[in-house]
C-alpha cells in the first residue's frame, strides 16, 4: 500500500462550521494560529464536547489513507496539527453548536518539535472528560522500504542516511506512543481498500459498541502479527496437512473443521479459552479499552486456525462482541 502524506484540507461547509465558532476568549499566537487562554470553555455543556480520534503511527504505513476513510465517514480531519494546539482544537468543535462532533487529528513525525507536548495534551483533554482514542498504522521495516522506495521519496528522518535508519528513528521516537494506542492496525500486508475496510469495520458504525473483537489466523512461518494483544498457538493439535484428502481445502471447509474440533483437546481448549477471553474481555471495558485482537496460529496458517478461529469468533459474537474474522495468511501457500 503506497502511502502519500499531505495536509488535509477542510472542505468549506466545515471551515464555517469551526469559523462560526465565536473567539471572544482567544489571543494571538506568534505563529498565526489562535489559542484560547481558557483551561475550561464556559457555558459549554459536556455533551457538547467533540469526540476526538487521533491518528498517528510509522511514515508509509497508511495514515493519509486512515484519515481520508474518517473523512469520508463526517469526521472534521486535520493533517499534521502540533499536539499543543489540539486542545484548542477541540475547544473549537465543542462552540461550533454541535456542527463538529467528530474529529479526527494526524499526528506525525514531521511535527517531531512539537511532539514532546503530546502526552501534556492528552492530559489535559482527559482532565476535561474528552472522549478520544489513539489509532496507530504500524508496518514491517521491508513493507516501509518498499513503499518509499516505489514514490522514490526519502523518509523524514533519516538525512544523510537510508531509508532504514529514518525508519529506525521513527520507531524509537513513536515506541511510547504506540503503547498507549486504543487500536494498532498493521498494514504490511494490506493494500488501501483493506485499509480502508477496517476503518469502516471500526467507526463506521453509529453506535460505538462495549468492545470491538478482531480474531485474526495466521501461519507462524509466516511471522507473529504485530498487532496482536492475544495469541494462541493450535500447533497442538494434529495438522490436516498430513492427510491427503483434506490437504487442498482450508479451515473453513466443514470436514476440515470437524476434524480439527474433534481432536483430542480441541473443544476442551476452545470452552476454556472463551471463558479465559470473558474474563479478558470484562478487564478490558474496566480499563477502558474498546478494541482486541487476538491471533491464532498453526504451521501455515490454512487449517486449524483456520478452523479454531472461526469457531472462537462465533462463540464471542454470541457473547455480545462485535467481532471480525480475518485469515492472514489463508491462500498463501
Amino acid at each position: 500500500m503506497t502511502e502519500h502524506e499531505h495536509d488535509a484540507h477542510p472542505t468549506d461547509e466545515r471551515d464555517q462550521a469551526l469559523h462560526s465558532a465565536p473567539h471572544e476568549h482567544d489571543t494571538g499566537h506568534e505563529d498565526g494560529a489562535q489559542v484560547s487562554t481558557d483551561s475550561t470553555p464556559p457555558g459549554i455543556p459536556e455533551a457538547a464536547i467533540p469526540e476526538l480520534v487521533i491518528i498517528s503511527g510509522m511514515s508509509g504505513a497508511g495514515r493519509s489513507t486512515a484519515a481520508k476513510c474518517l473523512e469520508d465517514l463526517g469526521w472534521f480531519v486535520v493533517d499534521n496539527l502540533p499536539p499543543a494546539l489540539i486542545p484548542t482544537m477541540v475547544e473549537l468543535g465543542a462552540r461550533s453548536q454541535g456542527n463538529v462532533a467528530r474529529i479526527a487529528v494526524v499526528v506525525d513525525v514531521r511535527g517531531r518539535r512539537f511532539f514532546d507536548n503530546l502526552r501534556e495534551s492528552l492530559a489535559d483533554l482527559e482532565s476535561k472528560n474528552v472522549t478520544r482514542r489513539i489509532v496507530f498504522l504500524e508496518s514491517s521495516d521491508d513493507a516501509l522500504v518498499r513503499r518509499f522506495e516505489s514514490v522514490r521519496r526519502p523518509h523524514p528522518l533519516q538525512g544523510d542516511g537510508r531509508i532504514v535508519d529514518g525508519i529506525a528513528a521513527e520507531r524509537e521516537l513513536l515506541r511510547e506512543l504506540r503503547g498507549d494506542a486504543d487500536l494498532v492496525i498493521d498494514t504490511s500486508s494490506l493494500n488501501v481498500h483493506e485499509l480502508r475496510a477496517k476503518m469502516d469495520a471500526q467507526f463506521a458504525g453509529e453506535e460505538e459498541p462495549e468492545l470491538r473483537a478482531t480474531v485474526m489466523s495466521f501461519g507462524f512461518k509466516y511471522g507473529l502479527p504485530v498487532d496482536a494483544d492475544l495469541v494462541v498457538d493450535m500447533r497442538f493439535l494434529p495438522n490436516p496437512h498430513w492427510v491427503p484428502e483434506l490437504r487442498p481445502y482450508t479451515g473453513l471447509n466443514d470436514e476440515v473443521a470437524t476434524y480439527v474440533l474433534n481432536q483430542p483437546g480441541a473443544k476442551e481448549f476452545l470452552d476454556r479459552y472463551a471463558e479465559l477471553l470473558q474474563l479478558i474481555a470484562a478487564g478490558y471495558r474496566r480499563e477502558g479499552k474498546r478494541y482486541v485482537t487476538i491471533a491464532v496460529g498453526c504451521t501455515g496458517g490454512k487449517h486449524r486456525s483456520v478452523a479454531m478461529s472461526e469457531k472462537l469468533a462465533a462463540r464471542l459474537a454470541a457473547e455480545g462482541v462485535e467481532t471480525v474474522v480475518v485469515h492472514r495468511d489463508m491462500g498463501r501457500e
